[in-house]
């Protein structure tokens, strides 16, 4: 049999401190590591790998298998990924951030997921020309200046081509002036384009549906462009027609959210409450455009003059359902956090789809007198609940899309009330070990291994 007297009596303090040193270092590289995963994700990384993989076995599987599928699906269509329908031109806008501060404005997840689009809208498959190819091999390059290159030599090649102008006026114009004139030359060229493939029959077919969406693609930004010069007549009246007429590659765009804020813009809310009712009523996916839009035109009421009894309940409770959805928001529009420039990509719940809506309609809710006092008291309202939250994967995904200077948003706070404790011992286990070192004497005295094994039989 294990003589455990022998054992204890062969260990030195040597042992103790080293094993107590040990310890405390693995501890703090853990603490280390734990600390900057939740300051990156806001989770703790132990506890998402338990419920991942300790959970199943500790809680069974046969009574949450059901459960666990319904939570999964709800939990993939809550981190898709989305177009953001107002994103900005990456010469005129986001290259300004670059050149003024050395900061990058998107990251290359997002730039790689707008550059899958592009292949799957303006690409017809088959068999493909010299001029198809340049700019297949534009939209897969990840620098920007080798994306105009091959778009200028697919350019040189055909002087009407108008995916290469598109791509021209998106990332090589320096003002959005100079980006609108290109975009109306690619309108041209698309048009035409796109009637003689449509007259040419069925054989073209493929190479119609690309001209549609490129024409389409080019519309939507030359109504963009329209809107950033201030021409808001113009950039409403191409929003309402691609609005109704729009293509299927601009179903996912959302394009019912630039016209809502280009209406806000005007302060035509009338306008604005029917488009948002009918989108409501259609079965549009809930969006924070759309129901942040809502609670502001019920706050607009609630506080103007001749508001209607209650009707100030109706705001707060119209503000606590769109916080609800995403409770990122508020903070960007009560200025408790700063703004940085949308991604062209956002997850809905997320934050950056906050940043994607307040970055525009922040002016909005400044217009409207007293809509943002009722913002504040919504929210804090929601912080005390700590309702509002989002699926575990979109901290992950936001961190992947927004850019690395942005500090995130996190909902509900999720206070580390153990980092300090287990700092505390760790810190106190390093000290211990020292002093043991120090003096082996009184270590020995207080480790002797006679004492500890009385201490052990005793219990």
């Amino acid at each position: 049999m294990w003589d455990t007297n022998a054992y204890l009596s062969a260990l030195t303090p040597k042992f103790y401190v080293a094993l107590t040193g040990t310890s405390s270092l693995i501890s703090g590289l853990i603490l280390i590591f734990e600390w900057w995963y939740f300051r990156k994700y806001g989770t703790s990384f132990i506890e998402q790998v338990s419920l991942s993989h300790l959970g199943p076995w500790l809680g069974g599987g046969n009574e949450t298998d059901n459960s666990n599928t319904n939570t999964n699906n709800t939990a993939s269509n809550e981190c898709k990924v989305w177009r953001n329908p107002m994103a900005l031109l990456r010469g005129a806008e986001y290259g300004r951030l670059w050149s003024a501060a050395r900061r990058a404005p998107l990251t290359y997840y997002d730039m790689n997921l707008s550059a899958q689009d592009h292949q799957a809208w303006f690409s017809c498959g088959g068999d493909q020309s010299p001029v198809e190819e340049a700019m297949n091999r534009a939209w897969r390059e990840r620098e920007p200046t080798a994306r105009v290159a091959a778009a200028r030599t697919a350019l040189a090649r055909d002087p009407d081509c108008a995916a290469a102008l598109l791509l021209l006026a998106e990332e090589d114009s320096p003002t959005v002036q100079e980006a609108e004139r290109v975009l109306k030359r690619a309108w041209r060229a698309a048009e035409a384009s796109w009637r003689a493939h449509a007259a040419a029959g069925s054989a073209y077919a493929s190479a119609a549906r690309r001209d549609a969406a490129v024409l389409a693609h080019v519309k939507r930004r030359v109504a963009m462009c329209a809107r950033r010069l201030g021409k808001l007549r113009d950039a409403a009246r191409m929003f309402r027609e691609l609005t109704r007429d729009a293509p299927p590659a601009l179903h996912a765009m959302s394009l019912h959210e630039n016209l809502i804020e280009v209406l806000l813009e005007q302060r035509l809310y009338a306008d604005a409450a029917a488009v948002v009712a009918r989108f409501e009523d259609a079965g549009a996916p809930p969006s924070a455009a759309l129901l942040y839009t809502a609670a502001l035109l019920r706050a607009r009421a609630a506080v103007g003059v001749g508001a209607r009894p209650g009707a100030e309940v109706i705001a707060l409770e119209a503000i606590r359902r769109a916080i609800e959805f995403n409770p990122h928001v508020p903070e960007y529009l009560l200025e408790l956090r700063a703004l940085t420039l949308p991604p062209e990509h956002v997850l809905r719940r997320g934050d950056s789809e906050a940043v994607a809506y307040a970055f525009f309609h922040l002016r909005h809710w400044r217009n409207a007198e007293g809509a943002l006092r009722l913002v504040a008291a919504a929210w804090a309202g929601a912080e005390r609940a700590g309702a509002g939250a989002g699926a575990g994967c979109a901290a992950c995904a936001d961190r992947e899309l927004l850019a690395p200077h942005h500090a995130m948003s996190a909902f509900p706070r999720r206070r580390a009330a153990l980092l300090p404790l287990a700092a505390a011992l760790c810190a106190g286990c390093a000290v211990l070990a020292l002093a043991a070192h120090r003096w082996p004497a009184h270590a020995h005295a207080l480790l002797d291994p006679r004492r500890l094994h009385s201490l052990l039989a005793a219990v």
